[in-house]
C-alpha cells in the first residue's frame, strides 16, 4: 500500500478542524433557528391553546383564516410604513451626522463629545426607551401637554389618538436607531482613505462636492448593507410599541409581531398565532430577498 501523501494528509486535517469548528455553529441554527421555523409550521396546523395537551389537527384551516384576516395585512401594511420611513429617515441623517464628524474630526474632543451625546439613545434599551416617552407624552405630565398649558390649550394626546400614534412611534424609533447608522456611515469613511479626500480639495472641491460626488459612490455598498439592515428590522419590530401602545389605540399601531403576540400568549390561540408567524416569516423573506436583489442590482450600476 502506497504511503498517503503529505498532501493529502494536510486537506483532510483541514476538513476535520474545519468540521470540527462548524459543528457548534450548525447546532446553534438547527436547534435556534431551523428546527424553531419547522415546528411553527407544523403547530399552524392544529387548533391548540398552548398550555394543554389537547391539540385538535385543522390542516390549513389557520392559513385559510389568514389569508382573509384583514387585521393581519393592516399590521404589515403598518410594519410597511415603518420601513419605509426607517429608511428615508434613519439612513440619510445618520449618514450626516457622519459626514459632520467626519469633516470635524481632527477637532477630537468636540468630535468626542458629539459621538457620546449622538450614540446615548441607541445604548438605552427599547423597553426603557419605551417607558421614557410613555411618561414623557402622558396626558397628565407629559411634556407636549405641560408646555400646551403654559399657553393655554389643551392636552396633547399623541399616543391615543389613532391618526398620530403611529407617526410619534416611528419619530421615536429613528430616534433611537440614528446613531446604529451613525455608527455604520462611519465605519464606511473609515474604509475611505484620507488621500481620496485631499485629492479632491487640491482639485478644487468643495466639502459638499466631496460628499456627493466622492463620497457617495464610495459608501454605496455600506448604505445598501445599511438599508437592508433597516428594512429587515422594521417587518419583525415589536418591544418598543408593545410596551408603548400595545397595538393601541384600537390597530392603529398594530404590528405583525404585536398581533402574533397578542394571540399567542394573550389569547392563548397558538395555533392561529403560529400561521400568522408563518406568514410573517414568508412576507419578511420574500421582501429582504427582492429588495437585497434590488438593492444589489442598483449598486451594480
Amino acid at each position: 500500500m502506497k504511503k498517503e501523501s503529505l498532501a493529502n494528509r494536510n486537506k483532510r486535517s483541514t476538513a476535520t478542524c474545519a468540521t470540527v469548528f462548524l459543528f457548534p455553529v450548525f447546532l446553534f441554527l438547527v436547534v435556534f433557528i431551523f428546527y424553531p421555523i419547522i415546528n411553527d409550521f407544523y403547530i399552524s396546523g392544529f387548533s391548540w391553546n398552548g398550555i394543554s395537551s389537547d391539540m385538535t389537527f385543522i390542516g390549513l384551516k389557520n392559513w385559510q383564516n389568514l389569508i382573509k384576516d384583514t387585521t393581519f395585512w393592516v399590521s404589515f401594511g403598518h410594519n410597511l410604513i415603518i420601513m419605509v420611513f426607517s429608511i428615508i429617515l434613519q439612513i440619510p441623517i445618520g449618514l450626516l451626522l457622519a459626514t459632520f464628524l467626519e469633516f470635524i474630526s481632527k477637532k477630537k474632543k468636540i468630535s468626542r463629545v458629539f459621538k457620546t451625546l449622538w450614540f446615548l439613545p441607541y445604548l438605552m434599551s427599547s423597553v426603557a426607551i419605551g417607558f421614557l416617552f410613555t411618561y414623557a407624552l402622558a396626558t397628565n405630565g407629559g411634556i407636549f401637554s405641560t408646555v400646551s398649558g403654559w399657553f393655554g390649550g389643551g392636552n396633547i394626546n399623541l399616543l391615543g389618538n389613532p391618526k398620530t400614534a403611529l407617526g410619534t412611534i416611528i419619530v421615536i424609533i429613528a430616534w433611537q436607531f440614528i446613531p446604529f447608522y451613525m455608527v455604520y456611515a462611519m465605519a464606511g469613511y473609515g474604509g475611505i482613505s484620507e488621500d481620496v479626500y485631499e485629492a479632491s480639495i487640491i482639485d478644487g472641491a468643495t466639502k459638499g462636492q466631496y460628499f456627493r460626488y466622492v463620497a457617495i459612490p464610495l459608501l454605496r455598498p455600506t448604505l445598501i448593507a445599511a438599508a437592508t439592515l433597516s428594512l429587515v428590522g422594521s417587518l419583525k419590530y415589536f418591544d418598543l410599541i408593545y410596551v408603548m401602545t400595545n397595538g393601541g389605540p384600537g390597530t392603529s399601531t398594530e404590528l405583525m409581531a404585536t398581533y402574533m403576540y397578542r394571540l399567542s400568549f394573550s389569547e392563548f390561540n397558538m395555533g392561529y398565532g403560529s400561521a400568522v408567524a408563518g406568514g410573517m416569516f414568508i412576507l419578511i423573506t420574500i421582501i429582504a430577498v427582492l429588495s437585497n436583489t434590488l438593492l444589489n442590482r442598483g449598486g451594480d450600476n
